[in-house]
């Protein structure tokens, strides 16, 4: 198939992408071709996000989304930031000791999954083609080396490798510039950073796992509009030298959205985010809002948090990275989703622009300088310090460098932190780390993987190839488990990774159908030896509205 511009993920980057891309080729009454392919069994089927989102893009993108009737309808009525010490007590922080980046005033409280549906019904409108259940799994190029478009994989391939009688070949995108917007490390988008020296000039990037739940609370503990940050408990301490972040967002409809966010900088193998998720449930300040409550959604995300110094050149030969897949989340603000938009409005203007030259760039250099030159750029330049400060100072040292950069410094703080250690390094020798030991799930407020991931909807065919692969099979059983007693048991939240007993010795078993697509392992694994891959399209979780 032919196109002008082919894009990689219906998230909130690749949609606005589309939306700009044919509202400007409309105002110039031109003939364009955009597709949008997403590996989801539909739109939103993969997003997850706490979300607060500032609206601030959006207006721009569309200035009338009330009318269109665009899916913001908590706006923020209360905005508390609490400091854990344990299990017990809470210390809510004064608004003025609060960064200023994470104030909530004049943003809502949304679903993302469905402000992306609703993003892909305006696509849809202006004219993009919007294809769910076609995950992209190869980045076609030229003989020149440049990027030619994408192929989606094959359907009905069984375990074997071998054709299945449902076999249906993949199809091949071609496209003059191709836009991968597939978020947090996207397979593709990692390939390309690899192939064409991307962040040669960067940080390492930095990653976090979020996890999060939707609760229907009784009446009487909910409180619409309030939003809930918090920081400590449950893994500030020696024994996890690893940083967590809370959150609790009260939406309509007596639901309440919770999770947390664990940085995968951590160094004690024998950590579990999931389990530390189930702790931090039972916090008084947690557990007060959703006791009596019901569970009614599940899942898990890794987020990009490295900031403007770990971004990568977003260009190259033949296309773009915008998003997520590139980096562009505001860790200050929590927040990444009106970043991502921006991203993919900025891209828009660019290839339009590039488009409407003669001989159309190989690569659109252009965008870099309009890129610079944004309030993206803008915002997050003020905010460059915020995850390699963390990092480097730890909690509170990086909470006080917050609190002067963003508070007596305004964001314009004359000193630029770089970090260069890589989070799948921090891991110690599981014998040089305290065994964290976790109580079992009261089946009330807190559960198992297998019942969690069964709320995620995740499905894969059962007879496919596994697209978790391991690019030495040796390597979890004879250096990951005596080393580190292989993590990958604990850090996936989905229960994919087990070490089993096997006629009297162990086997690493992969247990594909559970995977939630977080992509922990891929970022997390200390040999780097997991690589992640797309399964079929349409597999995966199905998640409604996270």
């Amino acid at each position: 198939m032919e196109v002008d511009v082919v894009i990689v993920g219906a998230g909130p980057a690749g949609l606005s992408c589309a939306c700009r891309l044919l509202q400007l080729a409309a105002e110039g009454g031109q003939e364009l071709s955009v597709c949008v392919l997403e590996k989801g069994s539909e739109v939103g089927a993969h997003i997850l996000s706490g979300a607060v989102f500032e609206p601030s893009v959006l207006d721009e993108l569309f200035p009338d989304w009330k009318e269109r009737q665009a899916p913001l309808n908590t706006r923020v009525t209360g905005d508390d930031v609490y400091f854990l010490p344990g299990p017990q007590g809470a210390f809510r922080f004064p608004g003025f000791l609060v960064p200023r980046p994470m104030h909530n005033d004049g943003n809502y409280i949304i679903s993302l999954g469905k402000l992306c549906r609703w993003l892909a019904d305006q696509a849809a409108t202006l004219g993009a083609e919007v294809f769910p259940g076609f995950a992209a799994a190869e980045v076609l190029y030229r003989e020149d080396g440049s990027v030619k478009g994408v192929a989606t994989g094959d359907m009905g391939i069984d375990a074997k490798g071998e054709h299945k009688s449902s076999f249906e070949p993949g199809f091949e995108f071609h496209a003059k510039y191709t836009i991968f917007a597939e978020g947090c490390r996207g397979h593709l988008g990692k390939e390309l950073i690899q192939r064409f020296d991307l962040d040669a000039d960067s940080d390492p990037q930095h990653y976090g796992i979020g996890l999060k739940e939707i609760w229907e609370v009784p009446e009487d503990k909910h409180r619409e509009g309030l939003v809930v940050h918090t920081a400590g408990y449950p893994m500030l301490g020696a024994s996890y030298a690893a940083t967590s972040g809370g959150f609790l967002y009260h939406l309509d409809n007596n639901q309440i959205s919770l999770g947390l966010i664990v940085d995968l900088g951590y160094k004690n193998p024998h950590l579990s985010p999931f389990d530390e998720f189930q702790k931090f449930k039972h916090h008084p300040v947690v557990a007060k809002t959703i006791e009596g409550g019901k569970r009614i959604s599940y899942g898990a995300r890794a987020i990009i948090k490295g900031g403007l110094n770990s971004l990568p050149k977003m260009t190259f030969p033949g296309g773009l990275l915008i998003g997520c897949d590139a980096g562009t989340l505001n860790a200050a603000k929590i927040k990444g989703s009106h970043t991502a938009m921006r991203s993919g409005m900025l891209a828009a203007e660019s290839v339009i622009a590039a488009l409407g030259e003669e001989s159309n760039p190989l690569e659109i250099a252009e965008f870099s300088s309009r890129f610079r030159q944004s309030d993206l750029y803008a915002e997050l330049h003020q905010t460059r310090n915020f995850s390699a400060g963390f990092h480097k100072l730890g909690f509170w040292l990086g909470s006080a460098l917050a609190f002067i950069e963003h508070n007596l410094f305004r964001g314009r703080f004359p000193f630029t932190f770089h970090d260069q250690s890589q989070d799948h390094c921090q891991l110690l020798p599981a014998k040089e780390a305290p065994v964290i030991s976790y109580p079992k799930p009261d089946g009330k407020i807190s559960f198992d993987k297998l019942s969690s991931v069964y709320l995620s909807n995740t499905n894969h065919g059962e007879d496919q190839p596994c697209h978790l692969q391991l690019k030495d099979e040796s390597v979890p059983i004879d250096v990951n488990l005596p080393l580190y007693d292989e993590p990958a048991q604990r850090y996936c939240p989905a229960g994919v990774y087990e070490v089993v007993e096997d006629n009297g010795g162990k086997r690493f078993q992969i247990n594909a159908q559970n995977c939630v697509h977080c992509k922990t392992c891929d970022i997390k694994d200390p040999a780097q030896n997991i690589h992640w891959v797309v399964p079929e399209g349409g597999g995966g979780p199905n998640y409604p509205a996270m």
